[in-house]
């Protein structure tokens, strides 16, 4: 059984048949307390985040097979180990068109595995900036960079590069561990943050997906992804909450495994 919903209007309806040739696939993949999506579209590869570190053979494993070669871009949100544990894994395994990360040092060892492994193999890290960076991934496709907004946050999590795709009317926004305060940022500056689909900040955190930011994103899918029974309660009931009290489709990597989404331009479709 099928769920489709069309971009940017009307509700979820279930359907028995299945898109005709969906061309954007985007994976939120189950990699246990952490983060990773992949997202396929137009013969291109997209790899956000390589989850943690107790995680990447499963990692490894997922993306042979879904019969990667190779990566055009791979971004690293931010330094925390949770997003980056199997990006040094990933590095060594694939060609590498571009690697974005942003401007956030970190004196872990996962953080200085990784960059021994672009070094290794003379690979520089592209900073990523709002609006000014924009990810090549072909025809009908649009990937532009929202966030981090600043170069001074408190918080780790603040400098989450934030992407938005857009495939045809479908839109899809991934937001890393970005809090409250980077929601701000985005808001105040009119970025146009609506989308169909979004991955929820920081796990379902308390401290992301705030009021505001979910009326400007207003989407339809809400994805968590986060590990079972995982120690930091992680998604709390409060962004629970707000999420269904929008009627918002909610789907969850401890629950529902690897969540792989496809588009077709005009529908999305769970499958």
């Amino acid at each position: 059984m099928l769920f489709l919903f069309s971009g940017c209007a009307g509700d979820i309806n279930v359907l028995n048949q299945k898109t005709q040739s969906p061309q954007l696939r985007v994976h939120y993949i189950d990699i246990g307390q952490g983060d990773s999506e992949l997202i396929q579209v137009n013969g291109k590869n997209l790899l956000i985040d390589a989850g943690p570190n107790d995680s990447k053979d499963k990692l490894l494993s997922y993306l042979s097979g879904q019969g990667i070669k190779k990566l055009d871009y791979v971004i690293a949100t931010h330094p925390d180990e949770d997003h980056i544990g199997g990006m040094s894994s990933v590095i060594k395994k694939y060609n590498i068109h571009k690697f974005y990360a942003p401007k956030k040092t970190s004196n872990t060892r996962t953080f200085e595995s990784m960059i021994t492994a672009l070094k290794r193999k003379n690979m520089k890290i592209n900073v990523p900036s709002p609006h000014a960076t924009e990810l090549n991934l072909g025809k009908n496709t649009t990937a532009e960079v929202l966030a981090p907004n600043s170069t001074d946050y408190e918080d780790t999590n603040n400098y989450s590069v934030v992407l938005k795709i857009a495939y045809g009317n479908t839109k899809f926004l991934f937001t890393g561990d970005a809090e409250n305060e980077s929601e701000r940022e985005m808001i105040d500056k009119n970025y146009d943050l609506s989308a169909d689909v979004l991955k929820v900040g920081h796990h379902g955190s308390s401290g992301s997906t705030s009021e505001e930011f979910l009326n400007e994103v207003n989407p339809k899918v809400a994805v968590i992804s986060c590990g079972k029974n995982n120690k930091y309660g992680h998604p709390t009931k409060k962004t629970i909450n707000k999420l269904k009290k929008k009627g918002i489709q909610i789907y969850r990597t401890d629950i529902d495994g690897t969540i792989l989404l496809t588009s077709d331009g005009s529908k999305i479709a769970k499958e």
